[in-house]
């Protein structure tokens, strides 16, 4: 056993096919024993949720105990909730559209890139 953020016991025992089975992230966050705050989660969730799998995708978890392997889950939870409470989504750029569209970085040749609010203007006016 180990504890949650509150100092309530969780459930060490086959951690990894337990996650396996939860869709929600308020889901991992409880079978983890890991606080957030809402405001951060209803923001970040996707974002957090996939920096968690990038983190995970690292660690080899072969061959160690249940608790080994419940604080490294958790501790990597902790890591990626800890990016996006105190940096926005835009800042990391997790996901592919926002890797494609870093406006820090030149335009691929070949594709241009059309604000939408230039796509809403009426025709004829500029």
């Amino acid at each position: 056993m180990s504890c949650s953020a509150d100092g309530r016991p969780i459930d060490v025992t086959d951690i990894l096919a337990r996650l396996k089975g939860l869709s929600a992230a308020e889901e991992f966050f409880a079978a983890l024993g890991v606080s957030y705050d809402p405001k951060v989660l209803n923001v970040s969730r996707l974002h957090i949720m996939k920096r968690m799998g990038q983190y995970l995708a690292e660690e080899d978890f072969s061959g160690l105990p249940d608790p080994v392997i419940a604080a490294r889950v958790r501790a990597t939870l902790e890591r990626a909730y800890e990016d996006f409470a105190t940096y926005s989504p835009l800042t990391h750029r997790v996901f592919k559209v926002l890797k494609d569209h870093d406006p820090d970085k030149p335009a691929t040749p070949g594709r241009a890139f059309v604000p939408f609010d230039s796509v809403l203007k009426p025709f004829g006016k500029d």
